[in-house]
């Protein structure tokens, strides 16, 4: 405080020179617009305020380049165009699902002190662990107080977003990672039902490979959609605690568990499409669209993607949980911070409002196939495939992706990632497993 005061009583001298220099000459008093050379540093007592955001640019970095999470991206842009109509939005994308390509890009800006004004961001360790811990982020905890979101939120959402405690991101969604999807014409036409174990998977693989149909849809050309099907796989066959155990070092990585769910996700992968290495996810969507192929494991984005094609939820696709994962929920959300040094930072702090306001909620998760972080969601906005979403969130029980930087470190995550980057191929469960474990071991989770 006693800072700023100071700095008010050098512009008070300033303003009162200029006034006596404009007396004795009879000069035009020059207008002072003091303007710091830096944002101001968030402390507790100094925490970012909505202050209007009157004009200049606003940049967003994100990987929303996708039918689906684009468009939703797009519904948030223009609410904030309706109230910042002065305010030029920079649309910095870097495609790439998950972020795959986009976080090396954001790493480098960051690292060199060009960050943009806002950037998405998966909630929870990938967050904190690579910039809130660096020191290279300001606590948004004052948004959420001043527009009374502490209640609108699930305290078990607001604990992810939380360190040391302060908020650190504003999320705009809630996805899940563990649905299967399938078209639903093809299974019509080969008599069969979806799948609800590991069991029932094989059996319907083997009759939809017999009948030339791929049965399962991948595209890892980033591994990032390899480790989304592992993690899947992971639950299915060891159950919510195991799984939330490997984590927290509880479930032995060397274990009889991890092993199975490795066998099984080789076994799997005997039934993905050849290409699978050159093609991305929506690709992979695709050939389910075109039933090319009848099932994906994917997150909920899909859905935004198979509407974003005009495909009817309930209609042309159908979905369950993932081969044994009924009644789990596999969360991430997708949240936006505040940059220590952004360029326009009382755009960016609307900006946040804007994402975690309901209005921005509403217009943004239809669209991205997700649902709001925010409780008080209009349900009567979203599809069938959504709602039943938003009861499995309130009812099951909610584990975090690894994927998608809610379960681990980003080290740990680049970690498993090289790992399974080898198994995809070599199908090597010996291997795959002493890496896994090593990964866990150098994370400082496992001993």
């Amino acid at each position: 405080m006693f800072k700023k005061y100071m700095w008010y009583v050098v512009m008070a001298a300033l303003l009162v020179a200029s006034i006596l220099l404009v007396a004795c000459g009879g000069a035009q008093a020059p207008t002072v617009t003091p303007q710091p050379t830096k944002p101001p540093v968030a402390t507790k007592a100094s925490q970012p305020t909505a202050a209007p955001a009157t004009g200049g640019k606003l940049e967003i970095f994100s990987w929303w380049t996708a039918g689906g999470e684009a468009e939703g991206l797009n519904a948030m842009y223009k609410i904030y165009n309706g109230k910042y109509p002065n305010v030029k939005i920079v649309n910095a994308t870097v495609a790439g699902g998950a972020g795959s390509n986009a976080k090396a890009v954001l790493a480098t800006r960051m690292q060199s002190g060009d960050p943009p004004d806002s950037f998405q961001v998966h909630a929870g360790h990938e967050l904190i662990d690579s910039w809130v811990k660096a020191g290279k982020m300001e606590p948004v905890t004052s948004i959420f107080k001043e527009n009374g979101w502490l209640d609108r939120y699930p305290k078990g959402v607001i604990d992810i977003l939380s360190y040391k405690g302060e908020i650190w991101s504003v999320p705009v969604n809630i996805h899940r990672s563990n649905v299967l999807w399938y078209n639903k014409k093809v299974f019509a036409d080969n008599g069969l039902k979806p799948p609800t174990t590991f069991d029932e998977f094989f059996a319907v693989a083997d009759k939809l490979k017999a009948a030339g149909v791929t049965p399962l849809a991948l595209g890892d050309n980033g591994i990032w959609t390899a480790n989304h099907l592992m993690e899947s796989v992971l639950l299915g066959s060891m159950g919510p605690e195991k799984y939330k155990g490997l984590w927290d070092g509880s479930t032995d990585w060397n274990g009889p568990e991890v092993k199975s769910a490795l066998t099984t996700f080789a076994k799997v992968m005997n039934y993905v499409n050849e290409d699978h290495a050159a093609l991305s996810w929506d690709q992979a969507a695709q050939l389910v669209a075109d039933g090319d192929a009848a099932m994906t494991i994917m997150g909920d984005w899909a859905e935004g993607y198979f509407k974003s094609i005009k495909l009817k939820p309930g209609v042309d696709f159908g979905w369950v949980p993932s081969p044994g994962t009924a009644g789990t929920f596999i969360m991430l959300s997708d949240s936006f911070g505040l940059p220590k040094g952004a360029p326009d930072r009382d755009n960016a702090i609307a900006w946040l409002t804007v994402c975690g306001s309901k209005e921005g909620q509403d217009a943004f998760n239809p669209l991205k196939g997700s649902i709001p972080a925010r409780m008080d969601g209009d349900r009567s906005l979203y599809d069938v495939y959504l709602q039943s979403a938003m009861d499995d969130f309130k009812t099951n029980k909610i584990v975090p992706s690894l994927t998608h930087g809610a379960a681990a470190s980003e080290g740990w995550v680049t970690a498993f990632s090289d790992v399974m980057t080898l198994f995809v191929s070599d199908k090597d469960v010996a291997a795959a497993q002493q890496g896994m474990t090593k990964a866990c071991v150098d994370a400082g989770v496992c001993k």
